[in-house]
């Protein structure tokens, strides 16, 4: 049993760490096209019309900073359009919105709750844009984002394009995790691009053809994970998803342990279901690196984390247990607690898990360059490595067990 386990730690540490160096090695290959992207102009050669849709549902608060960063847009006023769709509110929302009632640019509507899927292709069927485009109402776009989206339109193989979402409100030990997660995620939705293996466009503000819709069709409920259906649609139809790391919008984060508990419990969940619907995806060489690489290892990720956090638990009950027993036989004793500064541990598990860190720590510093931020590894970056580690097994099971069962998540 032991060698069993030993050589599952042993396989599944040297594939984390081959996709690690993956991603590196992809990331520089395309270093001189990054750098080139950042020096470049940002201004479009055309204006296509564009349409903003921005589903609410109970969002009182935050929805007129949403709607206001909108409208801060350097893109021509006669070209954009934003829709406010409220989803059956049962707070303030729709009195709030009702500001706008008159604005030239801003269109409101109101139906009963259905879900956000249900909100989007709501406006959907009211629009003829060229161009459409999603805003949490708890979201905020930087003036020059989406005139840098558009840009990369110019490329007429491109159908959709993502941006860069970046933490609003970086307060505490979770608000400073989940920057460095956000910040993470934008090296790896940047290196994915370069695979023309994007597999989420991010409700915060990525922007499609309208004509997407007409040919794969409208959002679905897909486990209220409709930004990544939808993606994953695209895919199956050889549909191209850009990026533009340097397009960035700004989310409240969740301020809570047990917020952002519910949070990723969704995200996880919607992950399993959907890579699941689409599982005749995975290793069909049509997909590229989609099906080979990104998937089997968000996939693998998913299923190595549970693993480790089990092994985890098993060595310190274990080793709790040991201490008992030896506590009741002959006492207490200094004998397991030596410490021996000249000893090295050259366990090629310890030495891999070094590695893989010392990996991670350096995608994290590497990801600030893409975040316009300081090439540094800051106080936010340790709290991630040593809390997140801890706690995204927690969601990540559950999960797991929802989707055996069945046991669905809600929007909010």
């Amino acid at each position: 049993m032991h060698f069993i386990s030993e050589s599952i730690t042993n396989i599944t540490l040297f594939i984390a760490l081959y996709f690690e160096v993956f991603l590196l090695i992809t990331y520089f290959e395309h270093a001189a096209q990054n750098k080139k992207a950042i020096k470049s102009d940002d201004t479009p050669k055309r204006y296509p019309s564009v349409s903003i849709i921005v589903p609410v549902w109970n969002e009182e608060k935050t929805v007129l900073k949403t709607i206001f960063s909108l409208l801060d847009l350097n893109y021509p006023k006669n070209k954009l359009s934003i829709i406010i769709v409220d989803d059956g509110s049962i707070d303030n929302t729709w009195n709030v919105v009702q500001r706008f009632q008159n604005h030239p640019q801003v269109k409101l509507l109101k139906k009963e709750n259905g879900g956000k899927h249900t909100a989007l292709n709501y406006a959907l069927e009211q629009i003829n844009t060229e161009l459409v485009g999603c805003l949490d109402a708890d979201s905020f776009v930087h003036p020059e984002a989406l005139a840098r989206i558009v840009k990369r339109f110019e490329d007429s193989e491109i159908m959709a394009v993502t941006p860069s979402v970046r933490i609003q409100n970086v307060k505490g030990i979770l608000g400073m995790m989940q920057n460095t997660e956000y910040i993470f995620g934008i090296f790896l939705r940047k290196v994915f691009s370069h695979l023309n293996a994007i597999y989420i466009t991010p409700g915060p503000f990525s922007i499609f053809r309208r004509r997407v819709f007409d040919e794969i069709g409208y959002y679905r409920k897909a486990h209220n994970t409709e930004d990544m259906e939808i993606a994953m649609r695209m895919q199956k139809n050889r549909m191209k998803i850009g990026n533009v790391h340097n397009a960035f919008i700004y989310t409240v984060a969740p301020t809570s342990l047990y917020k952002l508990y519910k949070q990723r419990l969704r995200w996880t969940y919607g992950f399993l279901k959907n890579a699941f619907d689409y599982r005749d995806m995975f290793f069909k060489p049509q997909y590229g690196h989609l099906s080979f690489i990104v998937l089997p290892a968000a996939s693998f990720s998913f299923f190595s984390t549970i693993y480790f956090f089990g092994v985890s638990i098993y060595k310190f009950i274990q080793s709790v247990v040991d201490r008992i027993v030896e506590f009741f036989t002959v006492g207490f004793s200094w004998s397991g607690f030596n410490f021996d500064f000249f000893y090295v541990n050259t366990d090629m598990v310890t030495f891999v898990s070094i590695v893989a860190v010392t990996g991670t720590i350096f995608i994290i510093v590497t990801s600030r360059g893409l975040a316009e931020e300081k090439h540094k590894f800051g106080l936010d970056s340790l709290v991630f490595l040593m809390i997140y580690t801890f706690i995204a097994p927690l969601w990540m099971t559950r999960a797991l067990y929802n989707a055996a069962f069945s046991k669905g998540t809600k929007w909010r």
